[in-house]
């Protein structure tokens, strides 16, 4: 065998080599499809909340004014910073006596009035009495009228307005009498007090402040959007007792949320110039009543047997008011909403669907929406930037493999 004839040889094995060499097994492409995390789409209904913040304020409170001038004689142990008083309870009494001598001088002026009174009606019947008998007897040449004078008339007239006077001055006097005494107006907190026993006060003088106890308010901030959601709003009648929109409001306290019912009372006059926001006010009931304790998540109450604390005057709170209820709608976290007011939804086979929504309310973790939703279903959260219609995902609901 030639040297040609081997090589010869050689490359025809080598060619039936490659040629008929099992083929590599072929690999799928790693998958594309991209994993997203999904939340559910939750159908309620009843009232949306509206949420806002804002201060507590007393429903009404005044300054305690001395009305007359003199010594503190009393001053109420309650009528102290934080004391609760009363209505009608006496708050402190001035000195009365020279209050005392001036009702006694003025009953006994009035007194002698009186008696002078009665001499110049008698004065006056006798003048009167003289003046008839004298024309009887001139029968024949009767005498012109007689002048008031010779009747007796501006004595008279005189006595009764002397008596008047002091009169006027006896109430006066008794007045400024009873005024020695300051009670409360009302019900409610003392907030300052700058009274003590021997103190000179002047009439017109604050010697403290007082706020009703009976029920507080609090002014709630609220955009267009939100106050539009509030039914009947404009209709609303200040103090009218309509208790139709419901409202809670929550605060925090040694570390647990306790909430106390109330309801919108009214809407304020104008829109906040610097805020461009509609001011509307929520009134809480019987503040020292104590709280609910709240659970953290939802906000409902927990009866843990304990008295909760008071709503105090100038305590900042979260407001939520009962707004209207427009039957089917949804909330979805806010990750879930997508510019252009866009949801984008699961559907059984895991695709996409773009689902456009009508934002009802956001809170700050939720949003409240009105869209071709169904109950429970699957919306993402993240995962993905853009999203088709019917683009197909792997989702949190089917595991990372």
């Amino acid at each position: 065998m030639t040297v040609v004839g081997i090589l010869g040889g050689a490359a025809v094995l080598a060619t039936l080599m490659v040629v008929l060499r099992p083929a590599p097994p072929v690999r799928e492409p790693p998958s594309r499809v991209p994993f997203v995390t999904t939340a559910e789409a939750n159908e309620v209904s009843g009232a949306i909340p509206v949420n806002s913040a804002g201060t507590v304020r007393p429903r009404a409170e005044i300054d305690v004014i001395a009305q007359v001038s003199g010594q503190v004689a009393s001053v109420a142990p309650t009528f102290q910073s934080g004391g609760k008083v009363s209505e009608g309870q006496t708050l402190f009494r001035i000195d009365d006596a020279d209050y005392l001598n001036r009702v006694q001088q003025a009953r006994a002026n009035v007194a002698a009035q009186q008696v002078a009174l009665l001499q110049a009606e008698e004065e006056a019947r006798i003048a009167r009495a003289e003046y008839e008998g004298f024309v009887r007897r001139r029968a024949g040449d009767p005498p012109g009228e007689a002048s008031p004078l010779t009747l007796k008339q501006p004595q008279l007239e005189a006595a009764r307005a002397a008596l008047a006077r002091d009169s006027a001055t006896l109430a006066d006097a008794e007045l400024a009498l009873s005024r020695t005494e300051v009670r409360a107006p009302f019900s409610g907190v003392v907030r300052t007090d700058m009274v003590d026993p021997g103190q000179f006060v002047a009439a017109g003088q604050s010697v403290g402040r007082l706020y009703a106890d009976d029920a507080v308010e609090v002014v709630v901030p609220l955009s267009d959007a939100d106050a539009a959601l509030i039914p009947d709003l404009w209709t609303l009648e200040a103090g009218d007792g309509d208790r139709s929109v419901q409202a809670r409001v929550f605060s925090e306290y040694g570390g647990a949320s306790y909430s106390w019912s109330g309801y919108l009372d009214r809407a304020e006059a104008a829109v906040d110039v610097q805020t461009r926001t509609i001011d509307v006010v929520v009134r809480i009931p019987d503040p020292f009543a104590g709280g609910r304790a709240t659970a953290d998540e939802d906000g409902s109450e927990v009866d843990d047997g304990r008295r909760g604390p008071p709503l105090l005057v100038g305590q900042f709170v979260e407001v939520l008011i009962d707004g209207t209820a427009p039957g089917r709608y949804f909330t979805v976290p806010r990750a879930a909403l997508r510019t252009g007011n866009e949801v984008w939804a699961l559907r059984p086979d895991s695709s996409v669907t773009i689902v456009p929504v009508n934002i009802l309310q956001r809170t700050d973790r939720l949003v409240y929406v009105t869209g071709a939703l169904e109950d429970g279903q699957a919306v993402v959260l993240s995962g993905i930037q853009f999203a088709t219609e019917g683009m197909v995902v792997r989702s949190n609901l089917d595991g990372p493999g």
